[in-house]
């Protein structure tokens, strides 16, 4: 199964995220199938590509509680 979620990236105390669509069976860090967006919590930052998005869910992708959560408040 494919999920969308957060890969984080960064130094320790900076955090950096990508919002990835990658195997669900991967480690968060792992090889991505497709990078999607940022996010960085720092500067309150939150960008996605909102087509690329909806092809990935079309394709039976599942996005993570914590990306919808992201996506709802933008």
């Amino acid at each position: 199964m494919i999920a969308i979620r957060l890969s984080r990236f960064g130094r320790i105390k900076a955090p950096f995220y990508r919002v990835v669509a990658v195997d669900s069976r991967k480690k968060a860090t792992g090889m991505v199938l497709k990078v999607l967006g940022t996010w960085n919590p720092a500067k309150k930052e939150f960008k996605i590509d909102k087509d690329e998005l909806k092809v990935w869910v079309e394709k039976g992708a599942q996005i993570s509680a914590t990306v919808k959560k992201l996506i709802s408040a933008k």
